[in-house]
């Protein structure tokens, strides 16, 4: 950590399910007090069927909202055939981030072994937002902030996080 102020960002957080309500988004919610805690801004949160449309939608949405800088989405990561994120997420990312869905599993190896080799978490970036796909799971949501998220998401994580690179992520256009 560096002496920099911690800089709140505004995050946006979409659940992918067919069958859960916000009140039994247990992976959800599990996020939204993880980002609280670290003084980060709930910008938005919903919930949208496991839908390729859908899901890319939504993510054009906020995209497209100057409030909202990052996307957390957890759920529809797998291998089944309802599960769709990775593929609507590569409808709408303009640069993929590969090192965050290796790092997740390299992590995620220690927990729960080969098994996470069903996991296509993934990331990327459009417009100037970050977009970070989880799994379902609770426990994945949580090791990803954990892991992951909680020190990329903070300015003062050093050498380098997404944060200080927020502002050059739109140089592009």
């Amino acid at each position: 950590m560096t002496d920099k102020e911690f800089l709140p960002v505004n995050i946006a957080i979409l659940t992918i399910s067919d069958s859960r309500s916000l009140a039994e988004d247990r992976s959800g919610d599990t996020l939204v007090a993880r980002l609280e805690d670290a003084g980060h801004v709930l910008a938005n949160r919903t919930i949208v069927k496991d839908e390729r449309d859908l899901i890319a939608d939504q993510y054009r949405q906020w995209i497209a909202d100057p409030k909202i800088e990052i996307i957390i989405s957890t759920g529809g990561t797998g291998l089944t055939g309802r599960d769709v994120t990775p593929e609507a997420l590569s409808d709408v990312v303009e640069k993929d981030i590969p090192g965050f869905g290796e790092l997740f599993r390299w992590l995620s190896f220690a927990k729960i072994k080969t098994s996470t080799i069903q996991s296509r978490a993934c990331a990327g970036v459009a417009n100037g937002t970050y977009i970070f796909a989880l799994p379902g799971s609770p426990g994945a949501c949580k090791d990803a902030w954990d892991d992951i998220l909680i020190h990329q998401l903070d300015i003062r994580c050093k050498p380098c996080n997404f944060i200080e690179m927020l502002p050059r992520l739109t140089e592009h256009l």
